[in-house]
Formats: structure tokens, C-alpha cells, sequence
């Protein structure tokens, strides 16, 4: 096993038994509900936003291991950043899911994220990774529910 696929392995595991920011904030300035139909994936994510910056986010619901370790790992990187900051997060983080976004040559913000880029050679699991993402960006936009499928396929509009 190469050690990129070794740690995602590791890393996936460890948010998905201890995921960081998991619950409910009372004090939600935005809240999103996300669904993968296709998956049964199923969370809800809740913010708090003061003036542009993202004081406080936490997840909840029921989901595979790569979608919680996902929004496990989005919320600890973008609590403290400015709502534009989390939206670049959001879209460089889809065109790595997707294959657009090549980490290895592209500039971009995602530090430890990129621990998902083999994500984009399982074709069934890239909705798993994103549906945190695609969640965070309908929260911000004041969107109450957003889906994986149909006009707002994450896939498709990568694509």
C-alpha cells in the first residue's frame, strides 16, 4: 500500500471515530440540510457567522465514513476563516474531488485536505467526500437544503 493511500486509510478512520465539531449549535446564525440520495448520506450543518467570518460550525447526522471524516475536516479548517475564504475551500476542494483541481500542480489552499485527492478515482464515493462542502456553500448562501443530484450535481457541474 503507498503511504498517500495508507494515511487517507488512517485519517478517514480517525475523524470518522472521533469527527471534531460534532453537533448542534445553539447559537446558528445559517443552517443547511445536505442529502446524497443515491448513498443514503444525510447531514446538517450548522454556522455561526459574525460579520464575515465563520466564528463557529459544527455537523450533524448520519453518513459513510468519507463524508463524516469530510466534514470533520472541513469544519476544523474553516472555523476562524472569512465566509470568502471557506468558499474558495469549497470550490477547490470539489475540483480536487472531481479531478479538475490537480494538488500536486495546481496553487491552492488545502493544506491537509489533499489527503482526499484519491478520492477522485472512486467514482461512487466523490458525492461522499463533497456533500459537506456542497453543504457549507448552500448554508452561506442561506440555502436550507441542497441535494448531490439532479441541478445541483457536484459531478456535472465539474464536469
Amino acid at each position: 500500500m503507498t503511504d498517500s493511500k495508507q494515511l487517507y486509510q488512517e485519517v478517514i478512520l480517525d475523524h470518522n471515530r472521533k469527527p471534531r465539531n460534532y453537533g448542534k449549535l445553539a447559537d446558528a446564525t445559517h443552517r443547511s440540510e445536505g442529502l446524497n440520495p443515491l448513498c443514503g448520506d444525510h447531514i446538517w450543518l450548522d454556522l455561526k457567522v459574525a460579520g464575515d467570518v465563520i466564528e463557529s460550525v459544527a455537523f450533524e447526522g448520519q453518513s459513510c465514513a468519507i463524508c463524516k471524516a469530510s466534514a470533520s475536516m472541513m469544519t476544523a479548517n474553516v472555523k476562524g476563516k472569512s465566509v470568502a475564504d471557506a468558499e474558495r475551500l469549497v470550490e477547490e476542494f470539489r475540483g480536487m474531488a472531481t479531478g479538475s483541481l490537480d494538488v500536486a500542480n495546481d496553487a491552492n489552499h488545502l493544506g491537509r485536505l489533499t489527503v482526499f485527492a484519491g478520492v477522485k478515482d472512486l467514482p461512487s464515493r466523490v458525492k461522499c467526500a463533497i456533500l459537506p462542502w456542497h453543504t457549507l456553500h448552500a448554508a452561506v448562501q442561506s440555502q436550507a437544503v441542497v441535494s448531490t443530484e439532479g441541478d445541483n450535481d457536484p459531478v456535472v457541474q465539474s464536469a
